[in-house]
């Protein structure tokens, strides 16, 4: 039998809100993406996986989205933070020297206290115990730029795992896990597709495609799998979202977008899944 694995990228929280929407959409269809085999989940997905993975039903966590604006304080993503991502990124030689360069200026930049930012990622994760189903989280240590993905058998809790992949540079503050500190999963790999590598039949589901480098592009990375689709928002969702992913105030429109949305991508995903 075919392994299935379920792919979710990073995009703030309207990231978390469409991405319900669509997953609550195709449920509706009758595609159960809480089903796969392997969950991977950066960033914004790696809430999601952790939130599809703990038993909560699909229309309860879709229900939460329209129903709680009030998520992280507002953010705003200015042009310093996209500026680090596309230094990161376009790093010559050893990527994770660009990586590091990245990292060590968020260490450097004071942000919110990691409690408090620990706390807002377990009032979205409510289970800290990893769940039965197999689970990757990634996230990059700050210092060295090295990527480390967590799952059950890290010896990490699962809340402290998904605070590091959301750890977004020079927004929130690098989190502590395990004596060192992580960034955003997402300097990385938007979604990290080929973390889903060995599995037959790959669903990506990722509010932002934005990659400086082709080969972070989830789309680019999805065609080494002989049987996979990438799912990410039309324009009609990207306005719902709105410009500010981190902006609890469009929770809702892009919780709904993303269920709309999943009307003209349920064949494509039963074709594969």
């Amino acid at each position: 039998m075919d392994k299935r694995a379920v792919v979710f990228g990073g995009g703030g929280v309207t990231g978390v809100a469409w991405t319900m929407g669509m997953v609550y959409g195709l449920a509706e269809r009758g595609i159960d993406l809480t089903t796969a085999d392997l969950f991977v989940g950066t960033s914004a997905g790696s809430v999601v996986a952790a939130q599809l993975t703990s038993g909560t039903p699909v229309g309860e966590l879709y229900a939460h989205e329209l129903a709680d604006t009030s998520g992280d304080r507002k953010a705003a993503v200015g042009v310093r933070v996209l500026a680090g991502f596309v230094v990161a990124a376009l790093w010559p030689g050893d990527g994770a020297k660009g990586r590091a360069w990245l990292g060590r200026a968020a260490l450097r930049k004071k942000t919110v206290p990691e409690s408090e930012r620990r706390a807002a990622i377990a009032g979205r994760v409510k289970r800290d115990a990893w769940p039965d189903a197999l689970l990757r989280v990634p996230a990059v240590e700050a210092e060295t730029g090295e990527v480390r993905v967590f799952d059950r058998d890290s010896g990490v809790s699962l809340i402290d795992a998904v605070a590091a992949s959301c750890a977004v540079p020079l927004v929130w503050p690098p989190m502590t896990v395990g004596g060192r500190r992580y960034v955003d999963g997402g300097v990385r790999s938007v979604a990290n597709v080929d973390l889903a590598v060995g599995y037959d039949r790959v669903v990506v589901v990722v509010p932002s495609t934005a990659s400086v480098k082709r080969s972070g592009k989830p789309a680019v990375q999805a065609r080494a799998f002989t049987n996979s689709v990438v799912v990410s928002p039309t324009d009609a969702a990207l306005t719902a979202i709105g410009r500010n992913p981190l902006n609890p105030d469009r929770r809702a429109p892009a919780a709904e977008a993303g269920r709309v949305q999943a009307a003209g991508e349920a064949e494509r995903v039963r074709a594969v899944w």
